[in-house]
């Protein structure tokens, strides 16, 4: 039994060559792992032999060898699921959230609740648009505020 993993879906194509593959091995397909569905939906739900889910993609960015900051981590975390606390080297986390069903007006109440408990910073992409929705959320005079930040790059006002 084997789990088909894939970063970027946009029609599916790769991923059903790859189940293929795995049938014709005579194994079967436990489910499909997508971090990032740019699909709309069109793909995720889809029969292909197992459960086909998809997953938010999250990076650790902590200190390089030489002091400067880096992806330290990447992994894929289950879309509804709260973060755990990162490890203590992380200076901020960046999360690439799949809600593609639901267009979210601002953070969810799990990243603000993040940042309260670790005080790190987190910046949250929404993948279910174009251009993605962007939010940096921060631990600012001992409060949780967060801001919008624009496709090309312009800041909103931090809000409460």
């Amino acid at each position: 039994r084997y789990v088909v993993a894939e970063d970027v879906v946009t029609k599916g194509g790769r991923v059903q060559e790859t189940i293929d593959l795995v049938k014709a091995a005579g194994a079967k397909v436990a489910g499909v792992v997508v971090l990032v569905d740019r699909s709309a939906g069109k793909v995720v739900g889809r029969a292909v032999g197992g459960p086909y889910a998809n997953a938010d993609k999250v990076l650790l960015i902590a200190r390089d060898d030489k002091g400067y900051p880096a992806v330290a981590a990447s992994m894929g975390f289950p879309v509804r699921q709260s973060l755990p606390a990162p490890p203590a080297t992380t200076l901020a986390v960046i999360r690439i959230h799949q809600r593609y069903e639901t267009t979210i007006p601002g953070p969810t109440p799990d990243d603000l609740a993040f940042v309260a408990a670790n005080k790190l910073p987190l910046f949250v992409i929404g993948e279910w648009a174009r251009p993605a929705p962007m939010w940096e959320i921060a631990w600012i005079d001992d409060a949780v505020r967060y801001r919008a930040v624009g496709d090309v790059g312009e800041i909103g006002p931090w809000r409460d």
